[in-house]
């Protein structure tokens, strides 16, 4: 596997001992049959470093090197932010401009507070509803061939917002997905095309593209692998052609050249750098741990800017030290952990720089064990439902294997002890803590969350009432939502009331999106489907007769669905 080293003022040995080290970090990687991962090490406007370890194509055999391509998922929306300040430049938009002056499909959201604007989508700040997340509440699985055309369908059809535009903020793919649209309207080009033209070609990245057709050729492209339960891999990758929150394809080589362009300015000058690196801000004022398309962290005492990206099984992270010049590009075609990789072998270059004692991804690897050794009693005492009264969601802590897991927002991980009450979940990019405070008198359990990007929350423990047979009945039909075009159908067997069904508007039952699972009560009208988690709020008339349920899910809100007819 090709390596490429280039001479620094440091002594050799030290220089072939700190390579040692960084070839360390992706050892398991090596062993015959494996997929893995493309490493570039960039410092001052060279790539000190770059090798890759493991397989693009597990079938033939085929090494990574570094010109492999990969998608790099969501690392893709800093290319569409800097296509939309681009065009602002140009003097063909502004970033205060109403989304529907270029999308005036989208529903008129003024009724919720106040328009949404160009800087909402870049900021995710918009309150829309996350197009990908909907799919799958629709029943469209990741393995679907899906297009623009069917992600802007899904977001028009939406009554609601999560929260006011500007007020709040959440990750979603919804607001790029957009902003790729805009693009294209004001210039009657494709985004692949715009992108290609105006900082592809420029900064000479030669193996980078937006790929918008599933079925096109990607030269030197990796395939991605899953392991199944047995420990085999299988392919894992993406039929998605939508643009805009991700679909880029491209090597660690490339991403140097865009790398250096935020302290070059070669593209967009020092201004559109500038304004790209921006904090946002919510409606009162308060900053964001976001710009326009890219994270911003204080790592260890070090100011940070990163983005990572996911697509099926793809995963990649690139990050950068901006007052030490100096970034590691970390692109994988499994699920190797970039991210705590990536922030390992900064650790080995600038350690000596960082703080002891703060949250620290080099030691929060997957593979990290728990800080603390707790009975089974004592983690038993922590499981349970737990809900946020500011925005409703449920979030689940389950033992199993003599470990906690959480389920919240569509994710379901292993939890970490780091003290008796104190865990954190491994194998998740965002730095989260999670406290649990005992019953107090009479006060239910509580779960603080300490989350990146958000203000701390309070969850509560529900606490579950018991219904009868006949009781759970009376939930039982199909419910049909017309923001998601799909049938729930909700049945009772062996005196439980269970998600049986999901139909589509073709009449096909689509599985594997949501579980067919036990609907389980946790307060008045209010039960919880195990898995994502998901929370069906049954709603009724004035007369006190069942009308339909409300969903909450995949960290939206508010989805309607009407009682369509019963079922035996």
């Amino acid at each position: 596997m090709a390596a490429s080293l280039v001479v620094r003022s440091s002594p050799e040995g030290a220089e072939e001992t700190t390579n040692a080290a960084v070839d360390a970090i992706f050892a398991d990687l090596t062993k015959p049959g494996s997929p893995g991962c493309a490493l570039g090490i960039y410092r001052d406007g060279k790539i000190i470093y770059t090798k890759g370890y493991g397989l693009a194509n597990v079938e033939d055999n085929v090494p990574i090197t570094p010109q492999t391509v990969f998608d790099v998922g969501s690392i893709s929306k800093q290319f569409t932010a800097a296509s939309i300040l681009l065009l602002e430049k140009q003097g063909k938009l502004r970033l205060d401009d109403d989304v529907r002056k270029y999308i005036p499909e989208l529903p008129d959201y003024s009724r919720e507070g106040q328009k949404i604007t160009i800087l909402h989508l870049l900021n995710h700040t918009s309150g829309l509803r996350d197009y990908v997340s909907l799919f799958l509440l629709a029943g469209i699985h990741y393995d679907n061939v899906t297009t623009d055309e069917d992600a802007l369908a899904i977001i028009r059809r939406q009554k609601g917002l999560n929260f006011s535009p500007g007020s709040d903020w959440k990750y979603t793919g919804s607001g790029y997905l957009l902003l790729g649209l805009i693009v294209q309207r004001v210039t009657g080009k494709t985004l692949k095309g715009f992108a290609e033209e105006n900082i592809f070609q420029p900064l000479d990245m030669t193996h980078t593209q937006y790929r918008n057709d599933h079925t096109s050729l990607i030269a030197n492209r990796a395939l991605a692998y899953e392991q199944d339960e047995g420990g085999a891999y299988k392919l894992s990758v993406s039929y998605a052609e939508q643009n805009g929150d991700g679909m880029i394809h491209t090597s660690v080589e490339d991403l140097q050249k865009w790398d250096e362009n935020f302290y070059s300015g070669q593209i967009g000058g020092k201004e559109l750098v500038a304004e790209m690196q921006e904090r946002g801000k919510s409606s009162d004022g308060r900053p964001l741990k976001y710009a326009k398309g890219l994270f911003l962290r204080n790592y260890r005492g070090l100011p940070t800017i990163w983005h990572a990206g996911e697509s099926a099984a793809y995963l990649s992270n690139l990050l950068r030290f901006p007052e030490q010049h100096f970034s590691v590009a970390c692109l994988c075609n499994g699920r190797f952990s970039p991210v705590y990789r990536s922030h390992r072998v900064a650790q080995l270059y600038l350690g000596e720089l960082m703080k002891q004692g703060e949250f620290d991804f080099a030691t929060a690897e997957p593979e990290a064990k728990s800080t603390e050794s707790l009975t089974g009693k004592q983690l038993l005492a922590w499981t349970g439902n737990y809900r946020n009264p500011k925005n409703q969601e449920i979030w689940q802590i389950t033992k199993k294997e003599g470990t906690l897991w959480l389920d919240f927002e569509g994710n379901r991980r292993q939890l970490r002890a780091l003290s008796p009450t104190e865990f954190a979940p491994l194998r998740y990019i965002y730095e989260i803590r999670l406290r649990f405070e005992s019953a107090r008198n009479s006060s239910r359990p509580k779960l603080i969350v300490s989350k990146e990007m958000e203000p701390t929350a309070t969850f509560e423990a529900v606490e579950a009432p018991a219904l009868s047979t006949p009781e759970l009945t009376a939930y039982a039909g199909d419910y049909w939502s017309e923001e998601l075009r799909a049938n729930y159908r909700l049945v009772m067997h062996d005196g439980k009331l269970l998600m049986k069904d999901l139909i589509g508007a073709d009449g096909i039952v689509h599985r594997g999106t949501i579980p067919s699972n036990e609907l389980r009560s946790i307060s008045a009208d209010e039960f919880l489907l195990e898995g994502p988690p998901l929370i069906f709020r049954f709603t009724r008339d004035k007369n006190s007769k069942l009308t339909g349920f409300v969903l909450n899910g995949f960290s939206e809100r508010g989805i309607s669905f009407t009682l369509a007819g019963k079922v035996k």
